[in-house]
């Protein structure tokens, strides 16, 4: 089994459903409501982030390597709670950084220059706070999910999804 493979299948999971979890909050907790456009241009943006992330970031090493400095057991649930955080750590401050950045410069844009925002502080550590909530719920829950069907895909547990 290709374990490159298996890698980038999840970063492109979990890219996807925390960049969907992710812009859909700060989406719906704008004080302006859900908005379409602006949920569809976070989305793609925060997806390409975390795909970025994903490709320089080896997130098996990173979490496993913590786990075992730890002396946490593999798959167990210290291990599972430490994992999601260090995902979470990862990901969510840049993913929110660039929302944040992006949010507010369409903002601007689309009121001429005048719209009433926060100190870009304020917003960032509000939404911050959010999203590091969150994406660490989506991370523990979805992991394993997405591990489970990523590696029965390729092969473990059973034969490749291709193949009858």
């Amino acid at each position: 089994m290709n374990m490159k493979k298996v890698g980038m299948q999840m970063s492109l999971l979990m890219g996807a459903t925390l960049s969907f979890c992710l812009s859909l909050t700060g989406n719906l907790t704008s004080k302006d409501g859900f908005k379409l456009v602006p949920f569809l241009v976070t989305f793609v943006v925060s997806f390409i982030i975390s795909i970025v992330i994903g490709i320089l970031v080896p997130m098996k090493k990173v979490e496993d390597g913590i786990c075992k400095s730890c002396k946490l057991q593999p798959h167990s649930l210290p291990a599972r709670l430490v994992s999601s955080f260090v995902s979470d750590l990862i990901y969510t401050p840049v993913i929110t950084l660039a929302m944040i950045a992006l949010v507010r410069k369409m903002a601007m844009k689309a009121s001429h220059g005048h719209a009433d925002l926060p100190p870009f502080a304020i917003m960032f550590v509000k939404s911050l706070i959010l999203s590091l909530i969150v994406a660490y719920i989506i991370i523990f829950i979805v992991s394993p999910i997405f591990m489970k069907y990523v590696m029965k895909k390729n092969g473990a547990g059973g034969p490749p999804a291709d193949r009858k």
